[in-house]
């Protein structure tokens, strides 16, 4: 399952209370889930975006990039490997990807880290927790990068099927 990645936090959560019980069963059952952008921001328990609820999957806060930095933030930046995954398995540390955002998630528990940006702020860019996968870039944009992780994530999902 992807979550995509457009829209205000606020409307998509509204949106996600009437499939939360569906995706809490695909999650149960194993089932993979990439959320890119928004879709990762949505794993996490709220947003200073506006009101609702995201999905509570990921515990932590999506905050405002600092008022320090051109936002939204649009275009090439880098990541950091922090931590190996089969989700970033041949992806080089400080590979470009392309980030569109005026947000950011703050993980209570940075274990959830598997790779981090620097704008303005240090910010994770890649999440992993169990069957969950997100970006806050967008891998569909990220050239040969954004393949890899894109062919990772179907591995992951081929191997749970």
């Amino acid at each position: 399952m992807i979550l995509p990645g457009v829209g205000s936090f606020q409307v998509a959560a509204k949106k996600l209370t009437l499939s939360r019980k569906r995706i809490e069963a695909l999650l149960e059952a194993g089932i993979p889930v990439l959320g890119v952008c928004l879709g990762m921001q949505l794993f996490f328990d709220r947003s200073v975006e506006g009101t609702g609820k995201g999905l509570a999957l990921i515990g932590g806060d999506v905050l405002r990039l600092p008022s320090s930095v051109k936002v939204p933030h649009m275009g090439w930046n880098t990541i950091r490997i922090a931590r190996e995954n089969e989700f970033v398995d041949g992806v080089e540390n400080n590979s470009w990807v392309y980030f569109v955002h005026s947000y950011y998630p703050n993980p209570l528990d940075n274990s959830v880290k598997v790779a981090d940006t620097e704008y303005g702020v240090s910010f994770p860019s890649i999440v992993a927790k169990d069957n969950l996968y997100g970006t806050q870039f967008h891998p569909e944009k990220s050239s040969k990068t954004g393949t890899r992780i894109i062919e990772n994530f179907i591995s992951i999902c081929r191997r749970g099927s």
